[in-house]
C-alpha cells in the first residue's frame, strides 16, 4: 500500500507539472525553437550555423528570428520579455556587455535577465586600410597619425559598437588622434572603406577577409592577444608594440533567466556537441571565427569581466551612444 501511495503521488505530481505548462528537459523540445539574432553580418552567420546544428541535434527546427537594430538592444529586449520555457533562445554578442554602460534607459539588464548557456565563438577584428592610405604596418599607421593628428578618418559601424571601441582602445594605447566617421551598421561602413571614402576600419574578420585576400583592402593586424592559426600571417596589435591590447568579438547562447535548469543543460550539451562537429568548425574557421563552448559559469564570469573592461574604457574616453 505504501508503494502504491508513493506511485500515485508521483503520478499526481507529474500531472500537476504537465498541467502547469512547465516543460522538463526529458521531453524538450516538443515544438520548434526560436533563436533571436540581434544583428546581421557575422552575427547572423553564427546564428544560422548554430540553428542548423541545433535543429539536427535536438530533432526540432530551430529557426532564426532577426531582430536587428539599436546596437543589439531590440533583439535583447525581445528575448528578455519572452516566456522562460526554452522555446526562445538569444544569440548574445559583444555589444551586450557594452550597452549596460553605454545606455542608461534599457528595459532589460543583460546580467540579471539572462542565464548564460555557453560562449560559442570568439573572433578578432581586422585593422584594415584602403590601399590608398600609405601604411603597411601598425608602426607606419601610428607614425602617420602622429605626423598628421586629427587628419586620418576611421569608419565605425555605430557609436559604442565593437568597431568604435576597438579603435578608441587603440587610440588610447598609441596616443594618437583618429577621427571617427560613424555609419549605420557594418555594411555601410565596409562599402565606404572599400570605396576609399573612409580609409581605416577596425572590422570583423568574417566580412573583411575575402576583400583582404583579393587585395582590395590591406590588413595591418588582428586584435586578439595571440595570433590565430587560421590567420597566422597577420600580426597582433600586442606584438606590434602595444602589449596588453585586445579587442575581441564574441557570440554566446543565453536564455531568459527563469528557464528551467534541466532545459538549460539540454541546450548546453547540444550547443557543445554542435561546436565539435568538423564541418561546423571548418565553416567557422573559414570566416575567422574560433569555437569556444565553455561551461555556463565560465561564460558568466567572462560576461562580468567583459562588462567591467568596457565600462572603464567608455568612462575614460567619454564615449556616448550619440
Amino acid at each position: 500500500m505504501i508503494g502504491l501511495r508513493l506511485v500515485s503521488c508521483a503520478v499526481l505530481m507529474g500531472l500537476a507539472v504537465l498541467g502547469s505548462g512547465v516543460v522538463s528537459g526529458q521531453n524538450y523540445p516538443a515544438k520548434p525553437v526560436r533563436l533571436i539574432s540581434p544583428g546581421s553580418g557575422a552575427t547572423e552567420l553564427v546564428a544560422r550555423l548554430i540553428a542548423q546544428g541545433l535543429s539536427e541535434r535536438m530533432g526540432q527546427q530551430v529557426f532564426v528570428d532577426l531582430r536587428v537594430g539599436a546596437a543589439g538592444n531590440i533583439g535583447a529586449e525581445t528575448a528578455a520579455r519572452a516566456p522562460a520555457d526554452g522555446y526562445t533562445l538569444f544569440l548574445a554578442a559583444q555589444p551586450h556587455t557594452v550597452n549596460a554602460t553605454l545606455y542608461k534607459d534599457l528595459s532589460y539588464d543583460f546580467i540579471r535577465d539572462f542565464a548564460p548557456i555557453s560562449r560559442l565563438t570568439t573572433s578578432p577584428l581586422f585593422i584594415v586600410v584602403h590601399p590608398s592610405l600609405p601604411v603597411k604596418s601598425i608602426a607606419e599607421l601610428v607614425r602617420l597619425a602622429k605626423a598628421k593628428p586629427g587628419v586620418i578618418d576611421y569608419a565605425s559601424a555605430g557609436a559604442g559598437g565593437p568597431t568604435h571601441l576597438a579603435a578608441e582602445l587603440f587610440k588610447a594605447a598609441a596616443g594618437i588622434n583618429l577621427v571617427e566617421v560613424p555609419y549605420k551598421g557594418g555594411s555601410p561602413a565596409e562599402i565606404a572603406l572599400i570605396a576609399g571614402q573612409t580609409p581605416l576600419y577596425f572590422g570583423p574578420v568574417a566580412t573583411l577577409l575575402q576583400f583582404v585576400k583579393e587585395g582590395r583592402l590591406r590588413a595591418l593586424a588582428v586584435t586578439t592577444a595571440q595570433r590565430l592559426p587560421a590567420l597566422k600571417d597577420y600580426p597582433t596589435v600586442a606584438e606590434s608594440g602595444y602589449p596588453g591590447y585586445e579587442a575581441i568579438n564574441w557570440h554566446g547562447l543565453v536564455v531568459p533567466v527563469k528557464t528551467p535548469k534541466d532545459i538549460q543543460v539540454v541546450l548546453y550539451n547540444a550547443a557543445v556537441a554542435v561546436l565539435k562537429r568538423p564541418d561546423i568548425l571548418k565553416r567557422l574557421e573559414d570566416v575567422g571565427l574560433s569555437a569556444v563552448g565553455d561551461q555556463p559559469e565560465a561564460f558568466a564570469q567572462f560576461i562580468r569581466a567583459d562588462t567591467e573592461k568596457w565600462r572603464k574604457i567608455i568612462q575614460q574616453r567619454g564615449i556616448t551612444a550619440e
